[in-house]
């Protein structure tokens, strides 16, 4: 068998191996590039709703009050997902996001819609997210096992970053021909797709999980911090990711302004770069999943180069250049994502996974709101070119810490830096 024939039966391993993944795969096809064309809808609107001098803080209570929530219940949901069923609680928080959806797809629609009413389904719909994530990552271990999880999460991330190319454009044709309210709709409508996948689950087909425990609140969050603080696999993956996500991540910032103050371009530029740093993206997690596992090599390596393309992309004028470190942006921030998902997984024993993804997910999205406006000040004093060149010598900088400490670690176990 060719390299390329071998590459291409272990990208889709998982889907060849196991219904149950197989069913939750297809479901989230429709599911989350629904998400993305709300996202748009509910920006829009927003903008649409506010009084113009005011349309700016519309859109950041928008991101406050979608990303609040896991600034405040964050730390505690990973609890949650090693409490209960997980392939449970994701039907609820799927069934509670589709509700939200057609309430907001009907006051929409309605012509009822005010701005308070966005904020709260926004804040609500953000409350479900914060314990859906961590439980359906623990989810993703229980329909593959450990020898497909590498394989799963970058499935996983390559069908978010379809969805992340076609979900906006998708929006922006519904939006233009119909109004925000029909997106709303076509997203509520498609959560009954992974709800019916979420049904049909053969139960006795999962993984089973060693030593599981329904830990209480405050004790099992307190067990999940001291793991993390005594793991030092764990530590480096939250802590770099704290870094990326909060200081290099910004791309919903950054984007629009780079396409309309530094290159001077309009909304098609902006869509040529989104669409760069998406396909990017897409082709760096169909690679990902291609690798029989995740090593630390690949994840430093990753995220060194995306630090190098962020940084490439500060004194960058042309909109061809912008695109292509774009691209390679968007293909490290893929494998660089997938790589982490899957170490810190992989490094937490079964009974403490949720509690430590409840901590990964607190450490991508909680400091988001500190972090964009960071970002916003820093293209405020120095424009994008400022912006991108803290965040590229910060994504160095959390690399070349993260492989000093891995480096430190006892003899018997540096050989893993390669592995």
């Amino acid at each position: 068998m060719t390299a390329v024939a071998l590459a291409s039966r272990r990208t889709f391993a998982s889907l060849r191996r196991h219904r149950n993944y197989r069913l939750f795969f297809t479901g989230q096809l429709a599911s989350v590039c629904g998400t993305w064309m709300q996202n748009v809808a509910l920006y829009w609107l927003a903008i649409q709703l506010a009084p113009p001098g005011s349309r700016g803080l519309a859109v950041g209570l928008i991101s406050i009050c979608r990303f609040g929530p896991f600034t405040l219940l964050g730390l505690l949901a990973g609890v949650v997902t090693d409490r209960f069923d997980n392939r449970r609680t994701v039907i609820v928080t799927q069934a509670a996001q589709m509700i939200l959806s057609a309430l907001l797809a009907a006051v929409t629609l309605l012509g009822h819609a005010e701005l308070w009413q966005l904020y709260l389904i926004a804040a609500l719909t953000g409350t479900a997210l914060v314990f859906d994530a961590p439980s359906r990552q623990n989810l993703t271990f229980r329909m593959v096992g450990r020898d497909e999880l590498p394989n799963a999460i970058a499935l996983n991330s390559s069908l978010v970053n379809t969805a992340r190319i076609f979900g906006p454009a998708v929006a922006g044709v519904v939006i233009a021909s119909f109004g925000a309210g029909w997106a709303f709709t076509i997203n509520a409508v498609s959560f009954l797709a992974v709800l019916a996948a979420l049904l049909a689950m053969r139960t006795d087909e999962l993984f089973p999980l060693e030593n599981r425990t329904r830990p209480t609140i405050w004790r099992g969050t307190r067990e999940g911090i001291r793991f993390a603080l005594h793991s030092t696999s764990v530590k480096v993956v939250l802590a770099m990711m704290v870094v990326f996500a909060s200081v290099c991540f910004n791309f919903n910032i950054l984007l629009p302004l780079l396409a309309k103050q530094t290159l001077d371009a309009g909304p098609r530029s902006l869509g040529i770069l989104s669409a760069s740093f998406g396909v990017g993206a897409l082709i760096g997690a169909l690679a990902s999943a291609a690798f029989a596992r995740a090593s630390w090599r690949v994840l430093l390596v990753a995220a060194g180069c995306f630090g190098l393309a962020e940084l490439l992309i500060a004194p960058a004028h042309s909109l061809s250049l912008a695109a292509a470190l774009l691209f390679l942006c968007g293909l490290s921030f893929a494998a660089y994502t997938a790589t982490s998902n899957t170490k810190i997984q992989l490094s937490t024993p079964d009974h403490l996974r949720g509690r430590v993804l409840g901590l990964y997910f607190y450490a991508w999205n909680g400091l988001s709101p500190f972090g964009a406006l960071l970002v916003g000040w820093l293209c405020d004093r120095g424009g994008t070119p400022l912006a991108f060149t803290v965040a590229g010598v910060c994504a160095l900088g959390a690399t070349a810490c993260g492989y000093y400490v891995l480096r430190r670690r006892q003899p018997a176990v540096r050989p893993t830096l390669a592995a």
